[in-house]
């Protein structure tokens, strides 16, 4: 459960970065018609429901440089091993938030069964699932209190049922969706009703907006996703709207908002109490709209269309790796690169997937993983290895783990708190039978053969160099 809840808050927190560049583009866009501002809202929607995406140089979540988990495409504010991290961190990808957040975060206590940042996790998760189950029973209640009042409408044409329980008219249902209208419409009134309920159903707003809403439900703790819904079925009224007028001509802006405006003095609340059924919402502002409507050119259509598709690739993009110039390599170590990923703790899962993935291997060997114990001291890493070929572990006829020791020594010296190394290597090469071979190595080995604590090496550049210098005098077989 809390691996779930922490994929949700990776997702609310992107969803809001995203729900941010979505209200300022309607901003922008204001003059345009509302169509492209309600299609907007769908990256939103995605950036709430799949955790995974593909990169781009023009991401907007570039400009906030958040992590991001290697390899997986996840946006990840909130490590999935935040409750075994000896000082937990978040990265909000702004700095100040980042720090006022972390500064409130427990740190480990050693001699504790279960990490405080653990118990918090799990009772984030419960109050979750409460408030999730809350609201759901909250929205089938309601849901049905509407089919219990409009059970007794009259059938008028097709899927139009009129029925004197309700005094505004709306869509309902899922499948078979249904125009409801109250009872002494007049034909002109009626027009504009049909054509704007129509609407909803041939664009599928009846499946849209309970979409949208559960993904609310679902990051209910989030307030920009509950503004995100309500400027959402804003968007998709008005856009509505627009319809019936390009439909029925500029000519009957007037009565259409006289229409409106005498549905809302005679609303009863009951629509507006389900998510589930369309109502007629934000009438004020819908009035406004529609009396200050112009027919778009054709050339602002299209470059609104084209406005409107880069915005949402941009929003559902992430940002590609930042690409930094490198020294030239070090006796085959990139000595900038790894002292940027220095860290003071094993739990620092990207910084340190970064220093493995910056460390050379021997030739045939690949990275298959790394698994992190920060659950009691010593903190151990164990980083896995696929070796294809043989030749590149060979020295003098035998396996040697001889550069592994080498990298271990670098780890110790590069990441503070980690005590235990080990190094497991999957032979698929089928030399040897499929055996694993693994070489342990422990920071009290490491400093007893260097003579001294090898962790100040990693201070500066010189001395980061003068380790690896000293590497190559150092032989595994001498622990």
């Amino acid at each position: 459960m809390t691996n779930l809840w922490v994929n949700i808050l990776n997702m609310s927190i992107t969803a809001s970065y995203v729900a941010v560049a979505v209200m300022l583009a309607r901003v922008i866009l204001r003059r345009v018609p509302k169509v492209f501002s309600y299609i907007l809202w769908s990256a939103v929607m995605i950036r709430l429901v799949i955790p995974v995406s593909f990169t781009a140089s023009f991401s907007i979540l570039r400009l906030i440089r958040p992590a991001s988990q290697s390899g997986t495409g996840v946006m990840e504010f909130v490590p999935h091993n935040i409750g075994l991290q000896p000082q937990p961190a978040v990265d909000t990808g702004l700095d100040s938030a980042g720090s006022l957040i972390n500064n409130l975060l427990p740190a480990a206590a050693p001699a504790a069964s279960t990490n405080s940042m653990q118990v918090i996790l799990w009772s984030g998760s419960m109050i979750w699932l409460a408030g999730v189950i809350a609201l759901l029973f909250y929205s089938v209640i309601s849901y049905m209190r509407i089919l219990r009042r409009v059970r007794t409408a009259t059938l008028v044409k097709d899927h139009i049922f009129e029925t004197d329980q309700i005094t505004t008219p709306f869509v309902c249902g899922f499948v078979k969706p249904r125009i409801y209208i109250p009872a002494g419409v007049s034909e002109q009134e009626l027009s504009y009703i049909l054509l704007h309920e129509q609407t909803h159903i041939r664009r599928r707003d009846y499946l849209i907006k309970p979409l949208m809403y559960l993904l609310v439900i679902l990051h209910w703790f989030n307030p920009l996703m509950w503004l995100s819904y309500a400027l959402m079925s804003k968007d998709m009224e008005m856009s509505c709207d627009e319809a019936v007028i390009k439909k029925l001509g500029p000519q009957i802006r007037g009565s259409y908002s006289g229409s409106l405006l005498g549905f809302s003095v005679r609303r009863s609340g009951l629509v507006t109490g389900s998510p589930l059924a369309f109502g007629e919402s934000s009438v004020k502002a819908r009035i406004k709209h529609i009396l200050a409507y112009r027919q778009p050119t054709s050339r602002r259509v299209a470059v609104s269309t084209i406005a409107v598709m880069i915005l949402i690739i941009g929003c559902i993009a992430n940002p590609k790796p930042v690409q930094t110039a490198s020294q030239p390599l070090y006796s085959g170590y990139a000595v900038d690169r790894l002292l940027e990923n220095r860290t003071m703790y094993v739990g620092d899962n990207s910084k340190v997937v970064a220093l493995i993935n910056d460390l050379p291997l021997p030739a045939g060997v690949e990275g298959a993983g790394i698994e992190l114990k920060t659950g009691s001291q010593p903190y151990e890493l164990t980083i896995h290895y696929s070796m294809k070929e043989a030749a590149g572990m060979m020295k003098d006829g035998a396996l040697s783990g001889e550069l592994l020791y080498w990298n271990s020594i670098l780890l110790f010296s590069l990441i503070d708190n980690v005590g235990i190394i080990n190094n497991v290597v999957a032979d698929n090469t089928g030399e040897y039978d499929g055996v694993t071979a693994a070489y342990t190595f422990t920071r009290q080995q490491v400093d007893q053969q260097l003579g001294e604590d090898v962790r100040p090496y990693s201070k500066n550049e010189p001395g980061l160099r003068q380790l690896i210098d000293r590497l190559k005098s150092l032989s595994v077989l001498d622990l």
